[in-house]
């Protein structure tokens, strides 16, 4: 499920929470001691260098205790943007855990989602390919969230709206999906914006450019 990362559009903002250093430029690298006796390599002009943890060294994402961090901002913000390895893989386990909580899942992409208000809360035309031998014609769909809504079981938590590569949205798109939830209280949204060396999450009301007293 990770987003592929060419996109003809600008690259969104990495969370906050990364941190990053750009070093000064120098002609050649070169090599100093640290507090702990390691050593940090210093590059040449617009080298990033991130910061090394114990869980790169050992496979990673899978000893990150922090699934329950994940369910408490998913049910605090309820809109979240997420950046995942470009490998991929690793967000399976923070999908399973929302489905273990009782949630059903609506999977789509950007590529292909439209106008994100229309498609998912109103009813919509497609024009299916014609291949040049068939008339043109227009069928309409029912609103994508709200015929999924109606159909949940009794004991379904909730709808979870994943959305495919959302790094290809522009910002009001990005920003009515952050929003989607106030509209339809027992939706989640979750956002794949991009990747990362880890997988990391933020609200998507941060990305988006939404205020928190906006997003209420």
């Amino acid at each position: 499920m990770a987003a592929t990362t060419c996109s003809h559009h600008s690259p969104l903002p990495l969370p906050s929470s990364h941190n990053f250093n750009r070093h000064n430029p120098l002609v050649n690298p070169t090599v100093s001691a640290t507090k702990k006796g390691l050593t940090q390599t210093r590059y040449r002009k617009g080298a990033i260098k991130c910061a090394r943890e114990f869980s790169d060294f050992v496979g990673g994402d899978l000893l990150k205790p922090d699934l329950g961090k994940w369910l408490a901002d998913v049910e605090e913000h309820k809109a979240i943007a997420i950046y995942s390895p470009h490998e991929g893989g690793y967000e399976g386990r923070y999908l399973n855990r929302l489905r273990y909580q009782g949630y059903r899942f609506l999977d789509l992409s950007a590529r292909g989602l439209g106008d994100p208000e229309t498609t998912l809360t109103k009813i919509h035309p497609v024009c299916p390919a014609h291949v040049g031998k068939q008339p043109i014609a227009r069928w309409y769909f029912p609103p994508e969230v709200d015929y999924r809504l109606s159909l949940l079981p009794p004991d379904a938590v909730g709808l979870v709206v994943w959305i495919l590569e959302a790094k290809v949205l522009s910002k009001a798109e990005l920003q009515f999906l952050a929003l989607l939830p106030t509209l339809r209280p027992k939706v989640r949204v979750i956002a794949e914006c991009g990747n990362w060396r880890k997988f990391v999450w933020t609200p998507l009301k941060d990305i988006a450019g939404l205020t928190a007293n906006e997003a209420v």
